[in-house]
């Protein structure tokens, strides 16, 4: 499996994607740069990385979104290529349109940067299979991680299971006290309605070596892995979550 790490100006986790990417067998990491105007042959999967990208200009991912290389990753999206958008990452997605709502600034305007503990709500997509345990720990650093969309938005994200990852305390409870920027329900991560995109503000890529202290994060690439290289790539049906 080949998968392209872009790089924006004001990136600050794209090597930390290329080398948890590399502690997974079978994977196969490549840079990219945000002038490409083509991808190579061999991409299976694409990180959009954390960071500042463009300095947060306007409002975040804003500009990144017209940057050369996001036409090819919207094409390669709307083909069904896999599509992992890591908190800035996350907010050039919405700001692309390849997934709904918005990033604002956190309710306590201020910049947050801690280990979280996610609850996993579904197992059975291309992002999550390989995720062994219902609470999952990594950690966050952003400003503007609250998730928002209108109130339709987020009925079709919860009836159609497009909520991957919640907030939570250690035993998996959604509360307000675990939720650390004001994300309505918790909202921690979604996907498409196609499943091969996913947006989170968590870094999964700073939760994949040991030495850290934490390996959550590795079961998201383990889990694309698998997907990639299954013969029927996973389409979301739609379920009721609470």
């Amino acid at each position: 499996m080949t998968v392209g790490v872009v790089t924006f100006p004001g990136s600050n986790c794209d090597r930390d994607a290329l080398y948890a990417a590399s502690l997974i067998e079978g994977v196969r990491p490549i840079a990219l740069w945000h002038k490409d105007t083509s991808l190579p042959s061999t991409i299976d999967c694409i990180i959009l990385p954390g960071g500042f990208s463009y300095g947060d200009y306007l409002r975040c991912g804003a500009i990144a979104r017209f940057a050369p290389i996001m036409h090819e990753v919207v094409r390669f999206a709307e083909r069904g290529g896999y599509v992992l958008g890591i908190c800035n990452g996350f907010q050039i997605l919405t700001e692309a349109g390849l997934l709904e709502g918005v990033l604002l600034r956190n309710t306590g305007l201020a910049f947050i940067c801690k280990d979280v503990y996610l609850r996993v709500e579904r197992t059975d997509t291309a992002f999550t299979s390989s995720i062994s345990s219902g609470v999952i720990r990594m950690p966050i650093a952003h400003g503007d991680g609250n998730y928002f969309a209108d109130e339709s938005t987020v009925a079709a994200l919860e009836d159609e299971g497009r909520v991957l990852f919640r907030y939570a305390d250690e035993q998996g409870n959604i509360t307000p006290e675990a939720n650390p920027n004001g994300s309505l329900h918790n909202i921690a991560g979604i996907i498409n309605k196609r499943g091969n995109v996913l947006g989170m503000m968590p870094h999964p890529e700073r939760a994949c070596d040991p030495i850290l202290g934490k390996t959550d994060g590795r079961g998201i690439l383990t889990s694309l892995y698998t997907a990639i290289h299954s013969a029927t790539p996973y389409v979301p049906e739609r379920s009721v979550h609470v």
